[in-house]
């Protein structure tokens, strides 16, 4: 299996529909792959919280409008990272996109963990209550987002839903980049499972991004990782080391303690 994680640079002087258009021509560029992947909001930036409201957009509109065309055209399995949802009925919400290579929606999944303490995301938007996984046809994939990333009981849970794949687009400090490759590779291990980890690069409201996005095998070797900037990772994978890995160290079977949440499969 082979997928590319695009980890795109955020700058602040081009318009969010210019750097629609530009990612969208990234994805087709990556025709071949199996799946692709892009950060966490990406089109404002994970930072730029005074922009939320501004840029947020109905779950089908003009970002999922112009992914799911470029999905259908590259042929991928596309997950079109985040963006700010504007719910007509509620709040906003950090909500994932998924597409099928018929550009066909395959499923949405909102950020359960918001972060801020209180502040930023964890006040202008709302909580996310399902977990969400989605059956490719090489693997299961299951959906977490940047902060997330911190809180394994989400990721248990995908587990026991199905996933073989661990996909998380972020928008991740560059000032704690060194949680984030510790924590990709923690979930990795604890879950036996790979984790495609995909960051932004570029600054966003002033907050400089880590970029590194990286793919970790389920024993914790790093497969692939990126630098700092703006720059496509593509990894071969073999999907059937998950099982693999999980009958000669059987380590899940030994579990004691568990997690039940509302889930939906896509």
């Amino acid at each position: 299996m082979r997928a590319s994680l695009l980890q795109i640079a955020v700058d602040e002087g081009e318009s969010v529909e210019s750097r629609r258009v530009r990612v969208a021509s990234l994805v087709r560029e990556q025709a071949g792959a199996d799946l692709v992947v892009l950060p966490e909001l990406w089109t404002t930036g994970a930072f730029a919280y005074k922009r939320f409201a501004e840029e947020a957009e109905p779950l089908e509109g003009p970002t999922y409008e112009a992914m799911a065309k470029a999905a259908s055209d590259a042929g991928v399995w596309l997950h079109a990272g985040s963006i700010p949802e504007r719910d007509p009925d509620g709040p906003l919400y950090n909500t994932s996109l998924v597409f099928s290579p018929s550009g066909e929606p395959a499923a949405a999944y909102r950020k359960i963990h918001r972060f801020g303490f209180d502040k930023g995301e964890a006040v202008l938007m709302g909580a996310g209550s399902e977990l969400v996984t989605v059956r490719l046809p090489e693997t299961v994939i299951g959906l977490g987002t940047c902060y997330d990333l911190r809180f394994p009981e989400l990721f248990r849970g995908l587990v026991d839903a199905g996933a073989e794949t661990l996909v998380l687009p972020a928008g991740w400090p560059e000032r704690r980049r060194s949680h984030w490759t510790l924590l990709a590779q923690a979930r990795a291990v604890e879950n036996q499972s790979f984790v495609l980890a995909c960051g932004t690069a570029g600054t966003h409201a002033g907050v400089p991004q880590a970029g590194h996005s990286i793919v970790v095998d389920p024993w914790g070797e790093v497969l692939a990782e990126a630098g700092a900037g703006e720059q496509v990772l593509t990894v071969d994978f073999d999907p059937a080391k998950v099982a693999v890995t999980r009958d000669q160290f059987p380590a899940l079977k030994d579990r004691v303690l568990g997690l039940e949440r509302p889930h939906r499969a896509g």
